[in-house]
């Protein structure tokens, strides 16, 4: 009988194959992995209509939020900014509980309030509910991530079988980044057929709706979950000490709390500094000649359909949204470049995580890459802008861009779990990822924003900015790299 309880709770049977329960475990985490990328990379593909939108419009019918006005600059960096510091002091409390409450319990709500959050936000009627919704998507985002991983690293104690349930599963984050892309494309293409939000039929409204989808799943599935068979044991036999943050700072855990928070707000930086800043670079006013020609020709055949039906040309108005809709599409097809390359370095980590025991050599192997290709990649681009012809090479830089980039974000959740103990493991991932990456990585985002501020908004500022950013905190995690702590192989300390 022991036996049985110990090959469940492993998530094996006798045999080594996964069990129905392991697997119904892997869908879930791999559902919240991909949707929890999903809202994060949603923003940049919505904050440009989104802010036009609901900032209200001039007597003559124009959007009063412009990109490059103070007030656009001043919305655009709260909505990049705000959330993230929300997520990371929430996202820390939600990391608490999940060592004092459990694991399964706080991955559910946290999946379920990012989701109707989401839900919520398409529905918005102003700059602040929105900015209030998305606080709340970022707060379960923050939340979920680090109860997922300490979920599965405690489901599979097996090492091997634990870094590719945990490499697979985080894979699942890019399909999330393609789907939010697809997603994007898919609503700007059919808004006009979808039903009325808010009276009007804007795509980034339907593309936020989307993001409830993982909720529904959830809701049926949650009562065959187990709990994580360390943690409940310990709980069970009364040795499950309390968890406290000021423990991550004793001697024992400074040098992992300290250098760990760091390093993962690098992997993040080069992300938010400079790849999430690509929409603004190529679908701006000033944008990438190959995308403003699709936004012109969207406008035109608008106009030329009207004509041949003996219809009003559409009013100035509609015609800018058309040419909106028509440039968020093309900047989509571009960023789901940045998440197949992203998938494809996910699943790169998944195979080398098993073969390579350092993990600071395995962290190496995608680190000192993106160095050297992030910033030169977005220093070219700054150059090519005016070259229609150049779009497709971009769309390969940005596919090697985001192979080692995105590959650094599953590094995390492979090593996290097995450098704190079992009371700490969600109050110190917690506090490497959302204080770390959620509000230290993410502001790389604030910062580019700051120094490539701009009016008119000026694309080669941003992404020279963007190149600098990504370049800086590419080398400080480089640097402190050297630093990161081996962990141990088994996680029932």
């Amino acid at each position: 009988m022991a036996a049985t309880r110990g090959d469940s709770a492993s998530g094996m049977t006798a045999s080594g194959r996964l069990t129905p329960t392991a697997w119904l475990v892997c869908a879930i985490a791999a559902i919240g992995f991909a949707f929890d990328i999903y809202e994060l990379l949603m923003l940049p593909l919505v904050i440009k209509p989104a802010l036009a939108s609901l900032g209200g419009l001039s007597p003559e019918g124009a959007p009063l939020l412009v990109p490059g006005s103070p007030e656009y600059t001043r919305w655009a960096r709260a909505l990049f900014f705000l959330p993230a510091i929300a997520g990371g002091v929430f996202g820390l409390l939600g990391g608490y509980l999940t060592d004092l409450l459990g694991r399964r319990r706080v991955l559910t709500f946290s999946i379920l309030l990012y989701a109707f959050a989401a839900l919520a936000a398409g529905f918005a009627t102003s700059l602040p509910q929105l900015l209030f919704f998305r606080c709340l998507v970022f707060i379960g985002v923050c939340v979920e991530f680090v109860a997922a991983v300490a979920w599965l690293a405690e489901l599979f104690p097996d090492p091997h079988q634990r870094e590719r349930v945990l490499g697979w599963t985080q894979a699942f984050s890019s399909l999330g980044g393609l789907l939010v892309g697809a997603a994007n494309v898919l609503a700007a293409r059919f808004a006009d057929g979808l039903p009325a939000i808010q009276g009007g039929h804007e795509a980034w409204r339907y593309t936020l709706v989307s993001g409830v989808i993982p909720a529904l799943p959830l809701i049926l599935i949650r009562p065959f979950l187990p709990e994580s068979p360390v943690w409940a044991a310990k709980r069970q036999a009364g040795t499950l000490r309390r968890p406290s943050i000021r423990e991550l700072f004793s001697p024992a855990l400074v040098r992992t709390t300290v250098v760990t928070t760091l390093v993962f707000a690098a992997s993040y930086g080069i992300a938010f500094g400079a790849i999430q800043q690509l929409p603004q670079i190529l679908g701006g006013p000033k944008g990438h000649a190959a995308i403003l020609a699709k936004a012109k020709a969207a406008q035109d055949g608008a106009v030329a359909a009207a004509e041949q039906a003996g219809k009003p040309v559409p009013p100035a108005g509609r015609l800018k949204a058309i040419a909106g809709n028509a440039t968020d599409e093309a900047v989509a097809t571009v960023t789901i470049w940045q998440e197949i390359g992203g998938l494809v370095g996910r699943v790169l980590l998944a195979f080398a995580a098993v073969r390579i025991a350092s993990r600071r050599s395995l962290l190496r192997l995608f680190q000192w890459p993106a160095l050297l290709i992030v910033p030169a990649l977005f220093w070219w681009i700054s150059t090519q802008l005016g070259n229609a012809a150049s779009l497709p090479l971009v769309k390969a830089g940005i596919f090697v861009a985001g192979l080692v980039t995105v590959s650094q974000f599953s590094f995390w959740g492979n090593y996290i779990p097995l450098v704190f103990p079992t009371h700490l493991r969600g109050t110190g991932e917690s506090f490497a990822a959302n204080i770390g990456g959620r509000v230290l990585g993410t502001a790389a985002a604030w910062i580019t924003l700051t120094l490539s501020a701009a009016t008119p908004p000026d694309p080669v500022r941003i992404a020279l900015a963007g190149a600098a950013v990504a370049g800086a905190y590419a080398l400080v995690g480089a640097v402190l790299t050297h630093w990161l702590p081996e962990p141990a192989a088994s996680v029932e300390a």
